[in-house]
């Protein structure tokens, strides 16, 4: 696309110092606003463009500050928002995938790629045979989320990860019901912890250590605000239950809460992964750092894991730039 030479600036005096005129691009990170920009922008009709992560991200967590390997650039909105158009909506919504069928050979290659090497947007938990002691009931996993993050926001209306622990509970008392925190705040970064002995109230076990493909490959079924575990689950074959309005909810492949009036079209599950792993994010190679497709950052990323697994020199290095990142941001936020 567009980054020759890119300018970063956090406001706009300091935009237009640097050159912001009516030739530039603008883009922001995620659902960010910045009144001033956007104002400016219509003015002079520059175009904005919303960047966040793809979906297949990296081994380490985005929180601690580790590179992407895919990334999505939006010219309409931003796929985790519900309350506007998005480009990966328009894709699910208006593209011809009936008369694409090389596209949808390679989506159920890369499907299989996946889950043969149990690749997630993170890659750093262990992968390892996991077998439910669920006493033969439907085991249910409930997949925590960053509490203030903008697809909670934004697409569940604020709901907390308690809330939705209790919901599962209420509706489902019959299901062997797992809780898996997300990473980023299982590792201090970010908000919406639940103490272990409250989950307990309202699930039969807490997982922290186990990676995503394990876990999805063990349970039934998954139940989720707007997480991206519940797009994965769908990858797997499980069951999937939404509470708010993921990107992947309104095509006839979830048990929805919400709706989307916007979403009216029936997909299936190789259309979908076409859509969001292969048509709307690009990705960058962790080795030559250059453009690269999906399977390229899966090989490589296979090649980390296994890295990671069998070199303890690896995995100190890992957790020491991890613990500096976090000290570092505290640090910060600290001292602001």
């Amino acid at each position: 696309m567009h980054f020759i030479n890119p300018l970063f600036s956090s406001h706009l005096k300091l935009a237009r110092r640097k050159g912001l005129d009516e030739h530039a691009h603008i883009y922001f990170w995620g659902r960010k606003n910045f009144p001033d920009v956007e104002a400016f922008a219509a003015e002079h009709k520059i175009p904005i463009y919303r960047v966040e992560d793809g979906f297949i991200r990296s081994v380490a967590l985005g929180s601690d500050l580790t590179q992407p390997y895919s990334q999505v650039i939006d010219k309409q909105g931003i796929y985790f928002d519900p309350t506007q158009p998005s480009d990966l909506e328009e894709i699910l919504g208006s593209y011809d995938f009936a008369n694409d069928p090389q596209l949808i050979e390679r989506a159920k290659r890369l499907k299989k790629q996946i889950i043969l090497n149990k690749i997630s947007k993170y890659n750093a938990d262990s992968d390892r045979t996991v077998d439910f002691f669920s006493q033969w009931k439907t085991v249910a996993l409930v997949a925590g989320q960053v509490e203030d993050d903008a697809s909670i926001k934004y697409g569940a209306d604020g709901m907390t990860n308690l809330e939705l622990l209790q919901t599962v509970k209420k509706h489902y008392p019959d299901r062997y019901i797992i809780f898996k925190p997300h990473p980023d705040v299982l590792s201090g970064n970010r908000v919406g912890n639940i103490p272990e002995e409250e989950a307990l109230q309202y699930c039969d076990e807490v997982v922290t250590d186990i990676g995503m493909g394990s876990m999805l490959a063990a349970v039934d079924e998954v139940h989720t605000m707007t997480s991206l575990t519940g797009f994965e689950a769908l990858v797997y074959g499980k069951s999937v239950y939404t509470y708010g309005m993921p990107f992947y909810a309104g095509w006839g492949l979830t048990t929805d809460r919400e709706q989307c009036s916007r979403r009216t079209r029936k997909l299936d599950v190789d259309a979908l992964v076409a859509a969001v792993y292969l048509l709307y994010p690009r990705y960058i190679s962790p080795q030559t750092m250059q453009q690269c497709e999906a399977e390229d950052v899966i090989r490589e990323l296979k090649a980390q894991k296994e890295a990671l697994e069998h070199s303890w020199l690896l995995r100190a290095k890992f957790k020491t730039h991890n613990t500096l990142s976090r000290v570092s941001q505290k640090l910060l936020s600290f001292l602001k």
